[in-house]
């Protein structure tokens, strides 16, 4: 018996050292601040510390990392994020010397991150890459819906080690759909503008896309998901014809002035069979703020408004470099 308890002893005494000297993994872990994320596709990703250069691979989640934490915490940001034609953090943009575009594991690699995001309509082949690396790789969804950008803002938010702030986010959210609401118009569904958005995607813009949500919260009718026309499917001209709508929105990209956005705009705009469209013949040719209404972040909700300005009018207004944060809060 006295043997037993010795032997007990010892292993209790053997525990205790270990936990204080950090021989434990798992304690050692949460010694020195280590924390678990479960990714969308169930992987449990290890984060050793809050993470100081942080990699994404996209400008939505490039966003949503840069409303909760300072630029000097990213590693490098997608090149369109400082083009004041395409987004609306230009300024964050501009404070993070690498830019990228589609980087390869080993210029990945080459950057040192200790967190890479990886949205889920991308190139995921590299993920096992980089984790076999040592690398912590975190995949989201590349969000289509408003509901899957709070999932993805929360996820993220635990990932970069901010989840207060993340909730901040999504507050911030919940505030400007209601301030949007509380303006609009109380129209019938039948009365509502309708709108199409021509796009230099050409299969963008249908039932099921982020601009469709969009639309549905800034209180007009997305004419291509009322022909029937899911993300995915172009448009045809002639489909265009038969839809009619109310406003046209017209793209405004252009590569840091790199592409001709003036001649893909004039195969519509010169085309003898458009003339017709109500929104051609009164004039209501907008060009909404492309860093808004093709965003996926937390800055969602401004191209909500943003759509409601390019209908609904100055009520409406605002500028093209407004970012919801919670690094200050």
């Amino acid at each position: 018996m006295r043997k037993c308890w010795k032997i007990w002893c010892l292993a209790g005494l053997l525990a205790i050292l270990l936990s204080l000297t950090g021989c434990g993994p798992k304690t050692g872990q949460q010694a020195a601040g280590g924390y678990v994320v479960t990714d969308i596709q169930g992987t449990q990703v290890s984060i050793p510390h809050k993470p100081q250069r942080i990699l994404t691979l996209s400008m939505s989640t490039d966003e949503v990392v840069l409303g909760l934490v300072k630029p000097e915490r990213m590693a490098g940001v997608n090149a369109m994020l400082d083009d004041p034609v395409s987004s609306n953090v230009v300024e964050l943009g501009r404070q993070v010397a690498t830019k990228v575009r589609n980087p390869s594991v080993e210029e990945i690699a080459a950057m040192q991150p200790d967190l890479v995001i990886v949205p889920d309509w991308g190139d995921i082949s590299r993920v096992q890459s980089l984790r076999d690396l040592g690398i912590p790789v975190v995949v989201c969804k590349g969000a289509k819906n408003l509901q899957e950008i709070r999932e993805t803002v929360e996820l993220i938010a635990a990932a970069v080690g901010e989840p207060q702030r993340g909730t901040i986010l999504l507050q911030k959210m919940d505030e400007k759909l209601a301030w949007i609401e509380q303006r609009l118009p109380q129209l019938p569904e039948q009365q509502r503008p309708s709108v199409v958005l021509i796009s230099l995607m050409k299969t963008y813009g249908g039932r099921g896309c982020s601009f469709d949500e969009a639309c549905h919260y800034a209180g007009v009718v997305n004419g291509m998901a009322a022909a029937g026309i899911e993300d995915g499917q172009a448009m045809s001209k002639e489909k265009l014809v038969a839809i009619n709508p109310d406003v046209l929105f017209l793209p405004t990209y252009n590569d840091h002035g790199q592409y001709d956005i003036g001649k893909f705009r004039m195969e519509y705009l010169s085309d003898p069979s458009l003339q017709g469209l109500k929104a051609v013949q009164q004039g209501n040719l907008r060009e909404p703020f492309e860093g808004y209404i093709y965003n996926c972040s937390q800055d969602f909700v401004l191209g909500v408004q943003e759509i409601a300005y390019r209908v609904y009018g100055d009520a409406f207004a605002q500028g093209t470099q407004e970012h919801l944060s919670a690094v200050d809060e």
